[in-house]
């Protein structure tokens, strides 16, 4: 993904700025300019020094005047694919239906807008900001595309009245023009967003940034904004619904927009240069946007839609996100190196525990009560019935949900207190994932059933009718799912802020690599593999039959796998809880075999069970190894300190 460059962008340094002292090590050459003195030794006579109130302008230090051949490259890429996009307003994405409103003058401003920001920054004399604008539009752009593969594969499904609404009932219909200039426009993008990063890379080390964790929060709430549904409709030719009830097309582009906003801000916050970093930043609201604005604007300009407010909740966020981007992100500007080896340690670890282990509370609350409530309410209208009968179902993975939103809370409640804190971040690091696990199981019955509609009763005109709708327990449950993401960010922040507090050397251990590959390995497996077997039921999995809890299980490998990486480049103690929250998740999985498989009647061991068993076991012996090692290190250490 382009975003991914975003952390490796330019470090520029201002012109003419009071030399560093040897002991940061960094160059004063900024790449890119050989031409710029190493020191200020050599200084014109008379050349006034900057003030520090020039030093803290903003965009000071995008020392560069032009920009390079790549950026240029880049930027025509970029406006290509703006142009593109908007002429997709113009032309029809489909032959069998046009724009539900005058679309095209919103379209046009949304993609052209960015594009033609960053190429006045450039010819500014900014081109950082530029680069860093294309960067942010391109983290966007294969979610993009992938969403807008919904007119090829069932148009008539698609939720997207700026582009297609129809006024008859279609089964199928066939792609236009404007599809094709929707497809080339997000390629395009990517492709700029590429050249971008290649022509603003280095490996200088990055500054330490304001808004680490507001940034990050407020993207994961804008992508939860976008996973609702963007309108409610009146129109009969058009069934709003969220992204989880919708076609694979939509929902993985959804997933993608909604996993891209929190990673391409963290990555933006991470640049080296202060210029990219906030270029990134724009360039990212300006890209939800794009997504969140058309929908906003169909409910407001058509009787027979109505505004949500997921969408609207996402144009608040990242307009925040905007204006963020428009303050200086680099922390202690003006301080000497001096300065900082005084104040190195970051302040408030109270509070970012604190509000890392009230997220982890709250969404174990959130998931108790979607575990409870009812996923489905149904209701029958018999024939000459003035009245209504209502009644609910409830999802045969509430337990499973409720098991793991316990398996949360402890974690959760002990990051509150101090002296469990440190151990019981990184397990809560890890076990979020279990929500989502679990989650996505119970969603399923509310969306399966629901997705059937209003259903006639068999027997004819005497035949009740019933209605499907989803109850509050999956409400609950997706609220569940949202402070879920949200828990995840800022145990990760908060696992940065205690490492900079701590300041400790201690090397990472080495020695449990093999069981901690096992560990991985054998849970990849077991996520992909069902736990229990029913005659009559086919469980949804990752290599086969792609259901919504498909989704839970991809996270749930993901975490594992990405909790043992990070566990092999932790120190012992972190390690042993990283290791210990993945074995949580992968015994989980396993218990789905009495959770679920029970209530369905009849179930019997799978090989998923038995492979998860032997993950949870490799995975504990390698936190057994990691702590082990934590005490040996720790007598080691403690001998050296007697040693005169």
């Amino acid at each position: 993904m382009p975003a991914a460059g975003i952390a490796s962008g330019v470090q520029a340094k201002a012109a003419g700025s009071s030399p560093q002292p040897a002991s940061t090590g960094r160059a004063a050459r900024t790449p890119g300019n050989p031409s710029q003195p190493k020191s200020t030794a050599g200084r014109t006579p008379g050349k006034p020094k900057p003030s520090a109130a020039n030093e803290s302008e903003p965009w000071a230090d995008d020392t560069e005047t032009r920009p390079s051949r790549a950026l240029k490259t880049a930027l025509v890429l970029a406006a290509l694919g703006a142009v593109a996009l908007a002429a997709a307003g113009f032309v029809p994405v489909s032959p069998a239906a046009g724009p539900g409103f005058t679309s095209w003058p919103w379209l046009a401003l949304l993609a052209l807008a960015p594009a033609v920001a960053a190429i006045r920054f450039a010819a500014a004399g900014k081109p950082g900001l530029g680069g860093g604008l294309v960067l942010g539009l391109a983290a966007l752009a294969p979610g993009r595309l992938v969403l807008d593969l919904q007119f090829a594969v069932n148009g008539p499904l698609t939720i997207r009245p700026e582009l297609y609404l129809p006024d008859r009932f279609l089964d199928s219909s066939a792609v236009g023009g404007g599809f094709w200039l929707l497809v080339a426009g997000h390629v395009l993008t990517a492709a700029a967003g590429v050249v971008a990063w290649r022509a603003l890379r280095n490996h200088d080390e990055p500054e330490r940034r304001r808004w680490r964790l507001l940034v990050p929060l407020l993207a994961v709430v804008a992508g939860a904004g976008l996973l609702t549904a963007p309108v409610h409709s009146d129109n009969g030719f058009l069934l709003a619904r969220a992204a989880f009830e919708g076609p694979w097309p939509a929902l993985g582009g959804y997933l993608l927009i909604a996993a891209a906003l929190p990673l391409a801000a963290a990555l933006a916050l991470a640049a080296p240069a202060e210029h990219v970093a906030r270029g990134a930043l724009a360039g990212l609201a300006a890209a939800a946007f794009g997504v969140a604005a058309p929908p906003v604007l169909a409910g407001l300009f058509r009787d027979d839609l109505h505004v949500t407010w997921g969408p609207a909740l996402a144009l608040v966020a990242t307009a925040i996100v905007a204006g963020l981007a428009g303050t200086r992100l680099t922390e202690r500007t003006g301080k000497t190196e001096t300065d900082l080896a005084g104040s190195a340690k970051l302040p408030g670890l109270f509070w970012w525990r604190l509000t890392t282990g009230l997220l982890g509370l709250a969404t174990a609350i959130a998931a108790l009560i979607g575990a409870f409530a009812p996923q489905v309410a149904v209701t029958a209208l018999n024939p000459g019935a003035t009245t209504p009968v209502s009644a609910a179902a409830d999802s045969p993975a509430r337990w499973f949900l409720l098991v793991a939103a316990l398996v949360l809370a402890v974690p959760a409640a002990g990051v509150l207190v101090p002296k469990t804190a440190a151990v019981a971040r990184p397990v809560l690091g890890v076990a979020w994932a279990g929500i989502v696990l679990a989650g996505t199981a119970v969603l399923n019955t509310a969306l399966t059933a629901t997705q059937a509609g209003n259903l006639a009763g068999f027997g004819g005109a005497a035949a009740p009718v019933f209605s499907y709708d989803l109850g509050a327990g999956a409400a609950w449950t997706f609220a569940a799912l949202v402070l879920a993401a949200l828990a995840a960010l800022a145990a990760a922040g908060t696992g940065v802020v205690e490492r900079e507090d701590a300041g400790d050397a201690t090397e990472p251990d080495h020695k449990n690599l093999a069981p901690v590959a096992a560990g991985a390995v054998l849970a990849v497996a077991a996520f992909g593999l069902p736990v229990f077997a029913v005659p009559g039921y086919v469980a949804a999995g990752l290599w086969s039959h792609l259901d919504t809890p498909s989704w839970g299980l991809l996270t749930a490998a993901a975490v594992v796998v990405g909790a043992t990486a990070l566990a092999t480049r932790s120190r012992p103690k972190p390690a042993a809880a990283l290791l210990v929250g993945a074995a949580l998740l992968t015994a989980l999985h396993a218990a789905e075999l009495p959770l679920v498989g029970g209530t369905l009647g009849g179930a019997s061991p799978a090989a998923g069970f038995w492979v998860a068993l032997a993950a949870t076991a490799a995975l504990l012996a390698a936190a057994g190894m990691s702590a082990a090692g934590k005490s040996a290190g720790d007598r080691s250490a403690a001998g050296e300190r007697r040693a005169p």
